[in-house]
């Protein structure tokens, strides 16, 4: 299967929002931006607020990698347009990511082995940022449906959920209408 080539201008960027049904009073906004690069795709997640309130996962604490989305973590979801499997990506603020592939709604596959991405993280006094360039092998050729998600823990243990759109009255990142941005890929 060919990889996918994306637009070379930068696309826009895009405001995360919280679910109602569980506010966030610690951050302020999420947002995210995505650009083709000459390695891949260039995602980039903005989160402003306090991290003090928060618990970030550091470098020197791994993670199990099948639950980051557990603790403080950047989500990506791929879906082919028309097509009902989709691919979902995990990326956490201490460089640790994962992938997970599903044949149609919450219905996991085994995922191929596949190169990691390049995860960079900085922290300043307005909040964190987290960079993330993923190949274009990880991706479908064709018109793409993306879902942006990011979970947020608490220094509580509570969570909150921030994605483009929230279909669902709970959060629910693998429903269909949450992949609320179109991306026109030219197959190679």
């Amino acid at each position: 299967m060919p990889a996918a080539v994306f637009p070379t201008e930068p696309l826009e960027l895009r405001s995360l929002v919280c679910h109602p049904a569980l506010p966030d009073g610690a951050v302020s906004g999420i947002a995210v931006t995505l650009a083709a690069g000459p390695d891949g795709l260039v995602i980039r997640y903005r989160l402003d607020g306090d991290l003090a309130a928060l618990r970030v996962p550091d470098p020197a604490t791994p993670l199990p990698p099948e639950r980051l989305w557990a603790y403080t973590c950047f989500e990506l979801f791929v879906a082919q347009a028309g097509v009902a499997g989709y691919r979902e990506f995990n990326f956490s603020p201490n460089g640790q990511w994962m992938r997970f592939d599903f044949a149609d709604y919450r219905q996991r596959i085994a995922s191929p082995a596949s190169p990691a991405p390049r995860i960079e993280t900085r922290r300043d006094a307005a909040g964190l940022e987290l960079d993330v360039t993923l190949g274009v092998e990880q991706f479908p050729p064709g018109d793409l449906s993306i879902g942006l998600t990011a979970v947020v823990e608490h220094a509580d243990g509570s969570h909150a959920y921030w994605a483009l759109r929230h279909p669902a009255a709970q959060p629910d990142f693998h429903h269909r209408d949450g992949f609320a941005l179109a991306l026109k890929a030219v197959n190679s």
